[in-house]
């Protein structure tokens, strides 16, 4: 059943809602995976308002810092692993537009209509006394060993992550004291360093004279 809400609450849970649709759209519109993980980050954290405005509050918290930690730490993948992390080069984020545009209105137009039009069931008897109690006691009673297993193996993917990508440093490819003529790589064919007192406007900012 829908609490009654208030004016305000109703006008939040449009503007938010707006918001949602906005941060999702902007996923597929900016050139950056960095960025399309922050918008969706936002898209997220409008859901939550909405959650909130439907006084669902263990939800909307739990929403909020799940995705923020979850959108932050892929942000951090993004930026190791990807080849445009930061939107220097025009790029897209949609394959086969066309097909997808018309695939996701289908799906949304779908699901609108059975919102308005499927009959949905009433509350049989009354709701708890604490509701949050429980949800918590639904996830971390017969599912702890479950979510206790998750928590580990995404620990152990981020540091995985983490140690391949810093696994050579530039210390390890041209020595401790970054003296060597050429990186030390598994694959051969780096460039060689400029000697000192290189004439490259690369390396100095004027040639010497």
């Amino acid at each position: 059943m829908v609490p009654e809400l208030s004016g305000w609450a109703v006008a939040a849970i449009a503007v938010l809602g707006v918001l949602a649709v906005a941060g999702g759209v902007a996923v597929f519109v900016v050139d950056s995976m960095a960025r399309a993980t922050f918008a969706l980050l936002a898209s997220f954290l409008a859901v939550a308002g909405v959650l909130l405005a439907f006084d669902l509050v263990y939800l909307a918290v739990i929403t909020a810092l799940m995705m923020t930690m979850e959108m932050a730490i892929m942000a951090v993948f993004m930026v190791m692993f990807m080849m445009n992390p930061a939107g220097l080069m025009p790029m897209t984020m949609v394959h086969n537009a066309k097909g997808s545009a018309v695939v996701g209105a289908v799906a949304f137009v779908v699901l609108a209509a059975g919102v308005w039009t499927v009959d949905w069931p009433t509350r049989a008897g009354d709701p708890p006394p604490d509701t949050t109690r429980q949800l918590g006691e639904a996830i971390m009673g017969s599912h702890m060993l479950v979510m206790l297993v998750i928590g580990i193996a995404l620990f152990a993917t981020i540091l995985a992550g983490t140690v391949l990508a810093t696994n050579r440093g530039r210390y390890d490819r041209f020595g401790a004291g970054l003296t060597a003529e050429r990186p030390h790589d598994p694959v051969p064919g780096g460039l060689p360093r400029c000697p000192p007192r290189s004439c490259c406007r690369s390396c100095s900012p004027s040639p010497p004279a």
